[in-house]
């Protein structure tokens, strides 16, 4: 794309307003009066277009004040100063008026928006906040004629969009079109803040919700997880409507109950003083009891329970999650036999259960563990056909690869299932050791595939380039709202354009990674949805895999590393799955910092090293955390004789289980051990750190 004259004002008006990106950020960050005042103080001494930019960075950050009157007169300032970010200066100006109860300043910023502002990312939700201004000078007749010719647009399926809508009916005294709109917000968008609003408006109109509504909004946050407030509702719902019957009010409360129990809030007095039904909600009360008998290490009783329920309610969900619930805890007590017979019920009664395939891949496992050759080759075959989109493929297509090599003596076909793994998921931990097998068997003369190969999905290459479209206006525009600091509208904005899925990715962390914000960075790289761990290195352009695995702090990693007698490289991926390379990472388990240390091992390594003095907040600084961190690690290896799998295991989960881990001492190799770590989490992590210290070696060593 040629360059036109307008791509060229919006590069220079880009570049002009770079030095203002860290002044916005700490304005955004701390909204202090300093920080008001060096990007004030900016604003007023640059015009066009790096002054707009900064005028919407005060704009921004006067709205999250809520000092709405300021914002607007900032917004206005911005669309006066300069042309490419107009249509932000508009649409922001108009949400300023409208939330600062001056809605007929908006009128003019969004009447004929889309004319004015053509291929604008607000163009779909101008007409619902000109409704709102509408609405906010109590004229709903205005709001229904913008909003009731769009009922048919891709927009008007938006849940913000039907509630505005619902509003307009609401304040025009059409009670019966609102009250639709808003109950379908309440049960079928319940995760929405509008559906909290509805149930509001509902009542303000004197529109009571029926039980079955109340109760599948409560069942739809059980199921989110958001269990504090499926509980408030089942108990609600349970002592003030009126409209249910006894039996109705027993299962409410039993429900209350499985909320408390994921809470950890239900006692053995709790579950016996429940009410005895005769529904589902009686299944529902076994799963509680055969949970509690989990908990307190009665599997005597959790068993009876199981097959209780198996016996009475062979379909219900309950029996589902006891049966799931069962063989993790006979996994965890290294009882395969029993988590076997668990997992197997559960694909036999739930075969598209969402634990379906998790479960029949640990039955595939344990039997393998078992030395049940027989059965562990046919479950992976199974889970290659029956599962192919699932996590497990990687590992069921090495381990039945294993297996046709130690155990049947095929090595041709072995091949074929390490050729297949290496093909479709070449970047993960499996492909890597397949490659390994690859290199030990040799050359050797392959059979026809085996049937269950044919199921492995191909993988989707998607088309990318590392040549940015310079001269594209969104791109421009996305990096002039970068020096603004209004990161949530980079990628949006990026997207608009046509050809964004061939470089949208790349531009997006090229962005932050122009001002060193390296996580920001990577994030983006993520968020993607970019299929890195299934495309060969050579096959992706280096820029992309140089954002995905960054190498800041570089030059102290590798020092810190050298001195420890580390592989730089493990020490990068580690860091990058702890923290993603943000030296202020402060997680829930309170650890600090890039390598995340928690502030008792760092005072002690501190001490150990003849630093008495160091403080919490001295983690927060790289080249300490750098320092005291490759310490640590290095230590953890040295603790298990070099054994690196077992040091990042006990880095994630502790030392005490991975100890218990090891004395089981059956195993026939690492990779083994590996997988065989009961916690998905730790499993997950070790794999995950392994496999990317590959592609950090891939990436810089040129060696793909």
């Amino acid at each position: 794309m040629a360059p036109t004259a307008e791509s060229r004002r919006l590069t220079l008006a880009f570049t002009a307003s770079a030095q203002l990106r860290p002044m916005a950020q700490q304005l955004i960050a701390t909204r202090s009066a300093a920080a008001y005042n060096g990007v004030l103080g900016y604003a007023s001494s640059h015009s066009g277009e790096a002054g707009a930019a900064a005028d919407l960075s005060v704009g921004h950050a006067y709205m999250l004040d809520h000092r709405y009157a300021e914002a607007e007169s900032a917004f206005r300032q911005a669309g006066q100063r300069g042309q490419s970010l107009d249509d932000y200066a508009d649409y922001l100006g108009a949400q300023a008026a409208v939330q600062g109860n001056r809605a007929s300043d908006a009128y003019a910023l969004l009447d004929h928006f889309a004319e004015r502002h053509p291929g604008s990312l607000f163009v779909p939700t101008a007409p619902i906040l000109l409704a709102n201004a509408y609405l906010g000078n109590n004229d709903p007749a205005s709001a229904l004629r913008v909003l009731l010719p769009l009922q048919s647009e891709p927009a008007g399926s938006h849940v913000d969009f039907r509630f505005t809508l619902a509003k307009a009916y609401q304040a025009s005294g059409n009670t019966q079109q609102a009250a639709a709109l808003y109950r379908g917000l309440y049960t079928r968008d319940p995760l929405s803040n509008e559906a909290a609003e509805a149930k509001t408006q509902l009542a303000a109109m004197n529109v009571p919700l029926t039980a079955a509504e109340r109760k599948q909004h409560a069942d739809a946050m059980f199921n989110a997880k958001h269990y504090d407030i499926a509980q408030e509702e089942y108990r609600a719902l349970q002592k003030n409507d009126s409209e249910l019957s006894s039996a109705d009010r027993d299962a409410l409360e039993i429900y209350a109950a499985v909320c408390d129990l994921r809470l950890k809030k239900l006692s053995r007095g709790d579950v016996d003083h429940l009410p005895v039904t005769g529904d589902d909600s009686a299944a529902l009360k076994m799963y509680l009891q055969s949970e509690l008998a989990r908990n307190e290490g009665r599997t005597d009783e959790h068993d009876r329970l199981v097959q209780q329920m198996l016996s009475q309610y062979p379909q219900s969900r309950w029996l589902e999650e006891a049966l799931y619930s069962g063989g993790n805890m006979y996994l965890l007590k290294r009882d395969s036999a029993h988590a076997i017979a668990e997992y197997t019920l559960l694909g036999q009664h739930f075969p598209r259960s969402t634990y379906a395939p998790n479960a029949h891949w640990r039955a595939a496992w344990l039997s393998y563990r078992l030395r049940h050759y027989g059965d562990a080759a046919r479950l992976m075959d199974e889970q290659i056909t029956n599962y192919p989109a699932g996590t497990e493929i990687p590992g069921a297509l090495y381990w039945r690869g294993r297996m046709y090599e130690d155990v049947e003596g095929n090595f041709g076909q072995a091949i074929n299932y390490y050729k297949t793994l290496d093909a479709s998921y070449v970047n993960s931990y499996y492909a890597m050791l397949a490659r390994q097998r690859i290199a030990v068997l040799g050359n050797r003369t392959t059979p026809e595939p085996a049937a269950a190969l044919a199921s492995v999905r191909p993988v989707n290459d998607p088309e990318l380039t590392d040549s940015l479209p310079e001269n594209d206006p969104h791109l421009i525009k996305a990096r002039l709202l970068a020096n603004a600091a209004l990161n949530e509208y980079i990628r949006p904005e990026i997207q608009l354009s046509e050809t964004s899925s061939q470089w949208g990715a790349l531009a997006e962390a090229e962005i932050y990674e122009s001002f060193g914000e390296n996580t920001r960075a990577l994030q983006a790289m993520k968020r993607s949805g970019l299929p890195f761990f299934s495309l060969p290195v050579a096959e992706v352009p280096m820029v992309y895999w140089q954002l995905v695995f960054p190498r800041p702090y570089w030059q102290e990693l590798s020092s810190n590393a050298q001195i420890n007698g580390l592989d730089p490289y493990l020490v990068a991926s580690l860091i990058r799955q702890e923290s993603e390379f943000n030296p202020g990472a402060v997680s829930k388990a309170n650890a600090y910092g890039l390598m995340q240390l928690l502030p008792s091992v760092g005072k002690s390594l501190a001490k150990q090293t003849g630093n008495r003095h160091l403080t919490t907040s001295d983690l927060l600084n790289p080249s300490i955390n750098l320092r005291l961190g490759t310490i640590d690690l290095k230590k953890s290896i040295d603790r298990y004789s070099g054994q690196i799998e077992y040091a990042l295991a006990a880095y994630n989960a502790g030392d005490l289980p991975v100890r218990q881990w090891i004395a089981t001492n059956d195993y026939k190799d690492i990779p083994e051990w590996v997988e065989s770590i009961p916690y998905t989490e730790t499993r997950e992590y070790v794999q995950g750190i392994l496999r990317n210290r590959e592609l950090y070696r891939a990436v810089y060593s040129g060696k793909p």
